[in-house]
């Protein structure tokens, strides 16, 4: 019986690998484009639609949290297509920022929403239900040891890049700064500039 459980472990050591990066994937994708829609919605159009949004009925506001993935579908499926017909790295491209910006739609949407929403009594039953299996399974899965492993290395990451984006930001003192850099600079200070 032993060596079932450890055989078992063995075979599904990948999986789990796999869903500790998916999971941290999505928590990034969900944490990005929040911010990138609460940059988005400073705009005067746009609260003024979120705060429609907001005084919506609920089975309207079912229909709008809904449409970023009714409206994606099509794209993901023309970016399948491309990469059939040998356009691997723009289908891939198109698949990526589909991901990104659904995320950051359905992010910013059931922030809107979901008062309206969890005024349905089913939506209500099912969200809880959904929301107690899922904190579940991600406890579970946090405890593994492929979750420690990949949340370091992301964490190890994550510093590299702030430290690199420091750089890039500061410069290096007494050395000649390149295109990119500075062009990238400009942009940042003029969209501090606008805030």
């Amino acid at each position: 019986m032993k060596k079932f459980y450890r055989v078992r472990r063995w075979l599904f050591a990948p999986l789990v690998y796999l869903a500790a990066i998916c999971l941290l994937i999505e928590e990034w994708l969900w944490a990005t484009g929040a911010r990138i829609m609460q940059v988005v919605a400073q705009f005067p159009p746009l609260h003024a639609l979120e705060a429609w949004i907001k005084r919506l009925p609920p089975y309207w506001a079912l229909a709008i949290f809904v449409l970023p993935a009714v409206l994606l579908f099509p794209v993901k499926l023309l970016a399948l297509l491309a990469i059939a017909r040998g356009h691997a790295f723009s289908g891939i491209g198109v698949i990526v920022l589909a991901k990104l910006g659904g995320a950051a739609a359905v992010a910013r949407l059931y922030k809107l929403t979901r008062p309206t929403l969890l005024s349905l009594p089913w939506f209500a039953r099912w969200h809880g239900l959904f929301m107690e299996t899922k904190d579940r399974w991600i406890a579970r899965l946090r405890a593994t040891r492929p979750w420690r492993r990949v949340s370091r290395l992301s964490a190890a990451l994550g510093r590299a890049r702030r430290a690199w984006w420091q750089r890039l930001r500061k410069g290096t003192p007494g050395r000649h700064h390149s295109r990119p850099a500075r062009v990238l600079r400009r942009f940042a200070a003029f969209w501090r500039a606008r805030r």
